[in-house]
């Protein structure tokens, strides 16, 4: 310190009255800096930092409902699955079930209707068993006038005609 003191020279720098206003002007601007301009240059800098933090705390929150969201989907995805796998099957079912009732209802028709045909034809034979019989009665009857001669009274007529039909109907022909 006495050689500084005594030659006013340290080393290499010569210390003379330019390096201490620069000295000087290099610490008032340091604190000018520090004091002003460092602050809100850390101010912005954690400012930045808690809103990088909250994107960040937001992001999170979009992925988990994102998450929740897609698990919901999923959820009514099956669930409709579900419901259109149930809807096949009761219409297979139904389609199944109306099947059988329309076969039931053809069946009942063709018994229907064979009935029906065998009573047509039940009454379509009688109907021509007693034309035969009013056709045998008349033959008869005019036979008979043939060989007897005489025209016989309605209660003679109708005992004769009885009795016509019960031999033909006996299957001999004679009494």
């Amino acid at each position: 310190m006495a050689f500084l003191a005594s030659t006013g020279t340290a080393g290499v720098i010569e210390i003379n009255g330019t390096v201490i206003v620069e000295i000087l002007t290099f610490l008032i601007m340091l604190a000018i800096l520090a004091r002003y301009v460092y602050p809100r240059i850390v101010e912005v800098a954690e400012s930045r930092q808690r809103a990088i933090a909250e994107q960040l705390r937001e992001a999170e929150r979009a992925k988990a409902e994102a998450e929740a969201i897609h698990a919901e989907a999923q959820a009514m995805l099956e669930d409709a699955r579900k419901t259109a796998q149930g809807v096949i099957d009761g219409a297979t079912k139904s389609g199944e079930q109306l099947r059988q009732e329309l076969r039931q209802k053809a069946d009942e028709e063709s018994r229907r209707m064979v009935e029906s045909a065998r009573k047509e034809i039940e009454a379509e034979r009688d109907q021509a068993v007693r034309s035969a019989r009013t056709e045998v009665a008349s033959l008869v009857v005019a036979a008979t006038e043939k060989v007897v001669g005489e025209t016989l009274d309605d209660r003679k007529h109708r005992q004769l005609i009885e009795r016509a039909i019960q031999e033909v109907a006996s299957g001999d022909g004679r009494g």
